[in-house]
């Protein structure tokens, strides 16, 4: 742990108390009112030195820690992107902030493109695994044996099992598929979905990747649910874009909050 981020836990539990956190989530683009729903305290990103900044529209650059479901939980309003800064580590200095808060479990939020005709816009996929398809990582240049991180169940088979199980009692459809991490910032070109495609992918994105990677070098157990706001670039005639993006993940957050409700209240 970082003296930067020890820094950050001291005055973060200054103001929203010590008692620890059991669970983080990172809120991607459209779902930031989720924070919203936390009873705790905010905290603005620019007042957490080292804390991403509010380069994406559709964030909401705050630190809400708090009450969800009877849960005590850390919800990242928004996150940074390799595409704003070139640093595949940006989020490593949050995660690191969440751990020593005392959380074990990360849920990543994002929102995505869909490689398949059966997962529309609006409908949520559950991430039972991702293809790296940046090749970027964000622990090149951790100077530590501990960078050797295996990634063969980065995907927490129990929490993606308890989230599946959740979907269900809330009778909500929650496919599950591989995502794959493009750099961004433009978006894919026709050619690079058919390939990724052909390499197994079942949705596409510019986040979350990373998330994992260093939640795993943290000992962290990760999930990640992707709503789908658009079919990837050849496969429709829509206008790909991001304000479609944020126009659009609107319709898969309502959902999206039933199933985290259920999850917490069912598996504290």
């Amino acid at each position: 742990m970082s003296k930067n981020a020890d820094d950050l836990i001291a005055k973060i539990q200054e103001q929203a108390g010590e008692a620890p956190v059991a669970l983080g989530l990172i809120l991607g683009s459209g779902l930031g009112h989720l924070a919203d729903q936390v009873d705790g305290v905010a905290i603005e990103y620019s007042d957490l030195p080292g804390f991403p900044h509010a380069g994406v529209s559709g964030h909401n650059p705050k630190l809400v820690i708090g009450d969800l479901e009877g849960v005590r939980v850390a919800v990242f309003g928004g996150r940074a992107h390799y595409y704003e800064s070139g640093r595949g580590d940006a989020m490593r200095l949050p995660l690191e902030v969440l751990k020593g808060l005392g959380a074990d479990r990360l849920i990543v939020t994002n929102a995505a493109g869909s490689l398949r005709d059966d997962i529309q816009p609006g409908d949520l996929m559950l991430l039972s695994d991702h293809i790296n398809f940046s090749g970027l990582n964000p622990l090149i240049g951790e100077p530590t044996d501990a960078r050797f991180v295996p990634m063969t169940s980065a995907h927490d088979p129990d929490m993606r099992r308890a989230l599946k199980n959740a979907a269900k009692a809330e009778g909500l459809s929650l496919a599950e598929g591989v995502y794959a991490w493009y750099s961004g910032p433009s978006f894919e070109t026709p050619a690079e979905i058919r390939a990724i495609r052909i390499l197994g992918a079942d949705a596409v994105g510019m986040s979350t990747v990373p998330e994992v990677i260093l939640a795993r070098f943290l000992n962290l157990r990760v999930a990640a649910i992707s709503t789908v706001t658009n079919m990837a670039a050849g496969m429709s005639n829509e206008n790909i874009s991001h304000e479609h993006t944020k126009a659009m993940a609107p319709l898969g957050a309502a959902k999206l909050e039933r199933i985290l409700r259920r999850y917490l209240r069912e598996n504290q």
